[in-house]
């Protein structure tokens, strides 16, 4: 079970794009076939982990970009360069 423990403390280190890159290069080695049934469990089971990663990051950006979209737009700033336009 230590290696359950190794593999998610390494999963949660890595970036949205390593964890995705990962997830593909797992799904072309299961979709290849070939692989023990052992093996193909390992693998299934570090896409998943690799899936959450991806989840977690993609629901992190979707959070900043709501919480970015929510801020009403700066009022002072816009008026500010109207009003140099007319002056």
């Amino acid at each position: 079970m230590t290696d359950d423990g190794t593999t998610a403390a390494a999963t949660g280190t890595l970036g949205y794009e390593q964890a995705r890159d990962e997830l593909i290069e797992v799904v072309r080695r299961l979709e290849a076939g070939g692989t023990s049934l052992e093996d193909s469990l390992a693998l299934w089971e570090r896409g998943e982990e690799l899936a959450k990663v991806c989840r977690h990051w993609l629901e992190g950006a979707r959070a900043r970009l709501d919480a970015a979209l929510a801020r009403p737009a700066d009022p002072a700033g816009d008026a500010g360069d109207t009003a140099d336009d007319a002056g």
